[in-house]
């Protein structure tokens, strides 16, 4: 193992596999930045340029494209509160909070630093599970995926504000994001439901639009209502000197990190949840670490533990969902089985072979996501002043400037102008949501976790009738999803009773 490690890492460091990844890093740099067009876009876009080049060549000009951009994702959510991708919303809570208050510098040092040992810890485990991995992803039938979305829809409790009221809210518009992922065709009778007689609608409600209208636009409205910059009027040397400040808090949240990164890791393992769910179940996470009450409202308002979860998680996913795909040929995500494509273009079949005859190559993934994210980061770092120098800019030259990533993050998710309407549709709900002082991660979360749940629920009665609530993991996730719903109660609780014998 240790020698393929070796000839792995000796395989991308040849000028033409390096040069190639550079090519990917750069492309997937510029992709993360813009809203809307997606990884899994942009991988499917750059397929038929690998049919000439040697495995090891198209997967570090594949990879290195794909394992960046989430990183340069959350820099458009931080500065702009738009998210770079569909994978990067929950950033936006507190990194852009923290833009506004003039903090965009250390949002972005704790972004990166996190992202980076989200995605060393990610190969990490991508280089030692894959002997192990087998039972784990053989254990989680219908009936367990299920009951993990459960767990993901319990968070709901910690996304929402303090009090009985705000956890009611939260509730219901993770309600709502439910009742808006039933949108299009059933997928069990083919029956259209809620499209409104409209063809659009018959494949469901896509993320991009709705996530870019719910979070972009209330920003440009306020940013235009203020007439100010993002930052407000703070200094920009004072902008741009919180870098370092952010590195520090990531490493003073040192554990918190660890533990999201393991999130992301074990969502990613897991086929069929995506690199949405592990940042949002992160962010959930994070809220957790609040001690007290009054800690806890800080987030959604600028805590950077919510940037540091999220960070961590969304990079980490990608090693995790590697796992599954390359040991089994079962993709971890909508990207691996793009990913998975290219594998049979170059004539590989993931599996046994992968382990053995061509462990090295595999070895050589491990270390193209390590090498393309500490590229990117030190990038990144060079050009942190002038990034967060943006938040600086006077609110009437960058509107203009948003307004156009946000139409063409919309559009370009499915190429049809209906996408545009609901964006707008959407950020009029959100702008309602935020003077009305309902929370939208519940939402999202609903939307996201909502299909995922119906389809495993179907399988799993139809396959096993109610004996599927017997089952060992099934029990254990149920104990773990009244945890998350009952820890944010009992810290109210004890809140309330340090308060009254102080």
């Amino acid at each position: 193992m240790l020698e393929a490690l070796w000839e792995g890492l000796l395989l991308i460091l040849q000028w033409k596999p390096f040069a190639f990844m550079l090519v990917g890093v750069l492309v997937g740099f510029w992709v993360g930045l813009l809203p809307g067009i997606g990884g899994a876009t942009t991988l499917a876009l750059m397929l038929p340029f690998i049919y000439t080049m040697q495995p090891v060549e198209a997967f570090a000009f594949l990879l290195g494209m794909h394992s960046v951009v989430a990183t340069t994702g959350d820099i458009t959510s931080i500065l702009f509160g738009v998210p770079g991708e569909a994978t990067t919303a929950a950033i936006i809570l507190d990194g852009h909070a923290m833009a506004k208050r003039g903090e965009a510098g250390r949002a972005l040092g704790a972004a990166l630093t996190a992202s980076l040992i989200g995605a060393l810890i990610g190969a990490a485990a991508l280089a030692l599970a894959i002997p192990i991995v087998r039972p784990l992803v053989l254990t989680f039938g219908s009936p367990e995926m299920f009951m993990l979305a459960i767990v993901g829809l319990a968070f709901i409790a910690s996304l929402s504000a303090q009090g009985a009221r705000g956890m009611v809210r939260g509730f219901l518009a993770g309600g709502l994001g439910m009742m808006l992922a039933m949108v299009g065709q059933d997928p069990q009778a083919g029956v259209a439901r809620f499209t409104l007689g409209t063809l659009y609608l018959w494949q469901g409600l896509d993320l991009v639009p709705v996530l870019v209208g719910l979070f972009a636009i209330p920003e440009i409205i306020d940013l235009a209502v203020r007439g100010t910059s993002i930052a407000g009027g703070v200094p920009a040397g004072r902008i741009s000197r919180g870098a370092l400040e952010g590195v520090k808090d990531v490493f003073r949240n040192f554990f918190l990190t660890i533990r999201c990164a393991l999130i992301g890791t074990f969502i990613g393992i897991t086929p069929g949840l995506g690199g949405a769910v592990a940042q949002w179940m992160a962010y959930g996470h994070a809220t957790q670490s609040a001690r007290t009450p009054e800690e806890r409202k800080g987030f959604g308002a600028g805590d950077v533990r919510g940037v540091i979860g999220p960070g961590a998680a969304c990079n980490s996913k990608e090693g995790g969902a590697l796992i599954p795909t390359i040991a089994f040929g079962v993709p971890g995500s909508t990207s691996m089985a793009i990913l998975l494509g290219g594998f049979f273009l170059l004539g590989l079949v993931p599996g046994p072979e992968m382990l053995t005859k061509h462990l090295a190559l595999t070895f050589s993934l491990v270390w193209t996501i390590v090498l393309a994210n500490v590229i990117t980061v030190v990038v990144c770092a060079l050009l942190l002043n002038r990034l967060a120098g943006l938040t600086n800019v006077a609110g009437h030259r960058l509107i203009p400037v948003i307004l156009v990533l946000v139409f063409i993050g919309s559009f370009t998710s499915n190429s049809q102008y209906a996408d545009i309407l609901v964006t707008l549709v959407f950020g009029g709900v959100g702008y309602l949501m935020v003077v009305a002082g309902w929370p939208r991660a519940p939402l999202v979360l609903g939307l996201v976790l909502g299909k995922i749940a119906e389809n495993y629920l179907y399988i799993s009665v139809a396959r096993y009738d109610a004996a599927w609530l017997a089952r060992p993991v099934v029990v254990a996730l149920l104990v773990v999803a009244a945890a998350v719903v009952c820890y944010p109660v009992f810290q109210a609780w004890r809140g309330r009773r340090r308060s009254q014998h102080a």
